[in-house]
């Protein structure tokens, strides 16, 4: 994958959003093909989990937390 300078990043280490040129890939979330949609990373985290912690085809077995 090539990446471009329209695509942007959420630094899970500075929580900001950053162009192609910032932190290692490694503490980031991306890439993203807007600044707005990279400024959701975290929310959309929390909405995905939320989803598949109620997904009954990938929850065959009780989790507690």
């Amino acid at each position: 994958m090539t990446t471009t300078e329209s695509e942007y990043w959420f630094c899970l280490k500075h929580h900001t959003v950053e162009g192609v040129h910032g932190c290692p890939n490694a503490d980031r979330l991306g890439p993203y093909p807007t600044e707005t949609a990279a400024s959701r990373a975290l929310e959309q985290v929390e909405e995905r989990n939320e989803e598949w912690d109620n997904d009954p085809a990938w929850n065959d077995e009780v989790v507690e937390d």
